[in-house]
């Protein structure tokens, strides 16, 4: 028996279905189906998952969708042509723009008009007949009718039959069987019992009523199927099979072509531009090598037709610059002369070794990558700009799928199975989820053993793995963008998004990779919003303009600065383990800085990388190639692979791989732990290096170096874009210090560090720091000039949930003079809920005192404008109160700010005796390597990356300045909640000491966090 499976449901449908498209396709080729139609509920996300899965296999795909309607019932459509599919997708972004983002409205004439190349399979309601939206149907779809019987062995079974007899007979429509298929296999029933609750926000044990009736709504053996249904239903099944032909491979899309001139070819244009930029990017003239790679560039942007790709981000860059909003293209991109010349990319093509090959390959035959980053508060308006000159029925953002991860799985399944949000707290508190070698039961077991003695708990510990992964609902990407030359509801549906004046997508990034079509990333870096503010505060004080271009090169005071670690706040280098490897590697050229940026990361620690490549810098281990070849590959990184580009150049030097199979490997290497695709380029890795004369053992360790990179193999290109920021934002912390930390502390939220850690910096670095006052403060911090010496004056940003409308209103009206008391400053209009904040901000000292004063005066001034207390006659108190002490102070500075000026909270404690025997940040340096060493701080920075050894870098904070401690697994395990949870930490350990880098490697931690609770702020984590 032949049967297709005409009404299936997968996990994206959100929250409805329990099972991945791959899963529902992989059960129908085991069942022996002829074909599966995906028809998940006014969508199509989860149908490119679905073609992925079945291309390469016998069973037919069909695409369709599910909707339901409270007067007519349930109606699924299939697209048996591209033509259909196109009216599919309409379908869908009209019904989906008809509500808010996760909801969607059809009406009848959905369906009756504009879906002629449709099959529709109907399923009216039980109750109420709709006759006339049936004899609309027939009439509207002649020949591609069908009423859509399902059974599911429920008691109403026989009534339900003849009810659809009665249909057929009145219509004249042919019945088609079909089993409203949410699950691939019976056994996931409780996960979709589950999903239920979570969907409708309850315990399953109060939604018993909304749960699946019994496990048959899953993919049936055809021999369960033919006891069923009758057999004329499931014959009818490969009628409406036979007539679906469409398959997403006749995709075809087209760049929108606006943008060539009139009388100019697109191929023609982009020479022309790409000629005029190179003129501007090299003024001495174009090298032999540099025009080379220009004319092998071109010639493949032609033969791939990718000329309008390249002109639109032209444009977009282009449209940026006019604004004065920084940008740089980064990623694969950098390694392309064309985006050098058309002002994409800063990286110079003479400074690195590009590598063409891994932007765009003719073997490859996919669509290049162009990632360009803007300010980040600014990418709205090129975004905006994307939606007026296209139209926002030619571009959309591309989706992202948000999946449920360990913890929004604990969270939601735990609550659905009727676990209190506190338990789970307190569970997800016990679970450190980067253990690789516990896993979290394992963890949560041995600390909770009774959990598992409970179906409750047994069922959490099952359930939270199967959701691990499942779509919860669809996002938007970061900045992906679709732009088509016609509608782009031919391609894909588009709906609204969650914020204004966005509409995405229903694919996202890995679909269309599938299907080979064209994104363009219109990205956000904050580092590029403060390198902007930072110029503009350079001209505005210290009368310097200043521009990307303008920074002077090669430093070497700059990068004395980096030697030191001095690099807080500084781009890419300035997490603990950059810091930590600064001192080792010591960069002084712009490449060691391209090297620093790329060698902290999984790729080189896990192949090994890192330790011979210092020591060879340093001279204490010889640098040998075994032939000229790899020379040319290996020798600007001393004959250890950095970076990715280098293994893919191996690979074609060594072993003989052309430029397209190189990229495979590439590919193989991102996904190697997943798939395990790496292995099958062994051999050929292998017997490539010794079919040219090279050792196993090289074979070997290249090989090992590549399952190295596997883990997180870090681009010469992208890092030389990086080191770009980088280098610029070093050299501004050197030289115009004050404009660099005021610069990043109004582009908050970005980068490492919290506004408190940016100001002890600061401060550290002599830069005059002065409070946020009434007086004299803006809502931005300000930078301030006087006698030539320049310092800072914090804004009221900084004050949490402050109205900046309300506070800009007041700052309009404050006198010249300032304010002369709290009276004149709420005559304003500023809320007494604003006014109850600056005071405890402590912004209001000039007015009347220390803060528990100017709270008490503005409660005062509030409640005498209540009638309650009308003949108070609107005066404040004038009661004197108490000034609060100094660790009230700095707490309450914390809890309005994030942020204090006082005294450091460690300096109280160690002032009150508690940390006796603790040596300061400051003494470290001058203990003895192998000291054995106590110390304390708060907590600001836990930092684990892949490595296998499992290190944590954790940083804490005193009133001298921060301390680097490794915590090695087997203590973290052994200190489980004071390693997660503690904020303020105490720690016993051994000091190691290797040149200018001091740590400490923990033997012992200690939460003291209740000695300053009310103090210490939050740490950022696991980053």
């Amino acid at each position: 028996m032949a049967y297709a499976e005409l009404h299936c449901l997968t996990n994206y449908s959100f929250l409805r279905g329990a099972s991945h498209p791959h899963e529902l396709v992989q059960r129908a080729i085991e069942l022996g189906y002829q074909a599966l139609a995906i028809t998940d509920e006014c969508s199509v996300a989860g149908v490119v998952r679905a073609y992925t899965a079945a291309k390469h296999t016998s069973l037919k795909l069909i695409i369709g969708s599910e909707f339901h309607h409270p007067e007519l019932g349930v109606l699924v459509v299939l697209a048996p042509i591209r033509q259909a599919y196109g009216q599919l997708c309409r379908l869908i972004t009209r019904a989906r723009n008809r509500a808010k983002k996760g909801s969607y409205q059809v009406q009848a004439s959905d369906f009756l008009q504009g879906c002629e190349a449709c099959l529709i399979l109907w399923q009216p309601p039980v109750e109420n007949f709709p006759a006339s939206f049936g004899q609309a149907l027939k009439q509207a779809f002649p020949d591609a009718c069908w009423l859509l019987y399902e059974r599911h062995y429920e008691s109403s079974d026989g009534d339900c039959y003849q009810r659809f007899k009665g249909y057929q007979q009145e219509l004249g429509l042919p019945l088609v069987a079909a089993g409203n298929v949410q699950l691939h296999d019976a056994e996931r029933q409780p996960l979709h019992d589950v999903l239920t609750a979570i969907r409708l926000l309850q315990p399953v044990a109060k939604v018993t009523e909304q749960l699946l009736p019994n496990r048959e709504y899953h993919l049936r053996s055809l021999s369960a199927l033919e006891h069923c249904y009758p057999k004329a239903l499931l014959n009818e099944t490969k009628v409406i099979a036979a007539r679906c032909q469409f398959c997403l491979s006749e995709l075809r899309y087209e760049y929108p072509a606006e943008l060539v001139p009139a009388g100019m070819s697109a191929i023609g244009y982009l020479r022309q531009l790409t000629l005029l930029g190179a003129k501007k990017r090299f003024p001495n003239g174009i090298t032999a090598g540099v025009q080379q790679k220009l004319d092998k560039e071109l010639g493949l942007i032609e033969s791939l037709h990718y000329e309008y790709f390249f002109l639109t981000i032209h444009d977009l860059v282009q449209f940026a610059k006019q604004r004065g909003i920084l940008y740089q293209g980064r990623g694969s991109a950098a390694n392309s002369v064309v985006c050098y010349c058309l002002e994409i990319t800063a990286v110079n093509p003479d400074q690195i070794d590009v590598l063409f090959e891994r932007f765009i390959s003719a073997e490859r035959d996919e669509p290049p990558d162009i990632d360009v980053d803007f300010e980040h508060e600014r990418r709205e308006e090129v975004i905006q700009y994307i939606y007026q000159q296209y139209g926002r029925d030619r571009a959309a953002l591309t989706a992202t799928v948000i999946r449920y991860r360990l913890r929004s799985a604990l969270k939601d399944v735990g609550k659905a199975l009727g676990f209190t949000e506190q338990a789970l707290a307190h569970y997800l508190a016990k679970i450190d989820k980067r253990d690789q070698q516990e896993s979290w039961q394992q963890q949560l077991l041995a600390q909770v053993p009774d959990l598992a003695a409970h179906a409750q708990g047994q069922w959490l510990l099952q359930l939270v793995d199967l959701i691990k992964g499942f779509p919860r609902h669809l996002s938007q990407h970061v900045g992906g963008f679709v732009i088509a030359a016609g509608s782009l509801t031919e391609l894909v549906p588009i709906e609204n998004a969650a914020m204004p004046e966005r509409t995405v997508i229903q694919w996202d990034k890995d679909d269309l990779e599938e299907l080979r079509l064209i994104k363009v990333d219109v990205l956000a870096l904050g580092m590029l919003t403060a390198l902007n503010k930072m110029f503009q505060l350079m001209q505005k004080v210290h009368q310097q303009p200043m521009t990307l271009a303008d920074i002077p090169t090669e430093d070497s005071r700059v990068y004395s600065m980096l030697q030191r670690a001095d690099s807080v706040g500084v781009f890419q280098i300035e997490s603990r383990a950059q810091m930590s490897m600064l001192p080792r590697l010591r960069p002084a050229t712009f490449y060691d800085l391209v090297i620093q940026i790329a060698i902290v990361r999984p790729g080189p620690i896990q192949g090994d990388m890192v330790h011979p490549y210092l020591q060879r810098r340093r001279g204490l281990e010889a640098v040998e190639y075994p032939s000229e070849e790899v020379a040319s590959v290996l020798q600007r990184t001393l004959g250890v692979p950095i970076f990715q580009e280098q293994v893919i150049k191996l690979a074609m030097v060594a072993a003989g791989f052309s430029g397209g199979e190189a990229d495979q490997l590439r590919r193989a290497m991102a996904t190697w732990r997943s798939t395990g695709e790496l292995q099958q380029f062994e051999r050929r890795l292998t017997e490539g290096m010794l079919e040219r004369g090279y050792s196993a053992e090289f074979a070997g360790r290249i090989y090992r170096q590549i399952c190295g990179f596997g883990e997180y193999g870090f681009p010469e290109s992208h890092s030389a874009s990086f080191a770009n920021l980088a280098y610029a934002s070093a050299w501004v912390k050197y030289y115009y210090p004050a404009a660099f930390y005021t610069a990043l502390l109004n582009s908050l939220p970005m980068g490492f560090y919290s506004a408190s850690q940016l100001v002890q910096d600061a401060r550290r670095h002599q830069v005059v720091v002065l409070p946020v006052d009434i007086q004299h403060s803006s809502w931005d911090h300000q930078l301030l000039s006087k006698n030539q010496q320049a310092f800072i004056r914090l804004g009221f940003r900084l004050i949490k949930g402050l109205s900046k409308p309300a506070l800009q209103n007041c700052l309009e009206q404050r006198p010249a003079a300032g304010f002369s008391s709290i009276e004149q400053l709420k005559s304003t209009g500023i809320s007494g809920i604003d006014l109850d904040k600056l005071a405890a901000a402590d912004t209001l000292s000039a007015l009347a005192g220390h803060r528990y004063q100017t709270r008490w005066q503005a409660l005062a001034l509030q409640e005498a404008q209540l009638p309650l207390f009308g003949d108070a006659g609107g005066v404040a108190s004038q009661e004197v109160l108490p000034a609060p002490d100094e660790l009230s102070d700095i707490a309450e500075d914390y809890q309005a700010l994030g942020v204090s000026l006082r005294r450091h909270p460690l300096a109280l404690l160690r002032e009150q005796g508690h940390l006796k025997g603790c040596k300061t940040a400051a003494e470290l340096p001058g203990c003895r390597h192998k000291q054995l060493v106590h110390l304390a701080g708060i907590v600001t920075c836990r930092q684990r990356p892949g490595t296998s050894g499992g290190v944590t870098f954790l940083t804490l904070e005193d009133e001298t300045g921060n301390a680097n401690v490794v915590i090695w697994l087997a203590i973290a395990r052994k200190f489980r909640a004071a390693y997660l949870t503690a904020r303020v930490l105490q720690v016993t350990g051994v000091l190691e000491t290797d040149g200018e880098v001091t740590h400490v490697i923990a033997a012992k931690l200690s939460d003291i966090t209740n000695s300053l609770d009310r103090i210490a702020p939050k740490s950022r984590d696991f980053h």
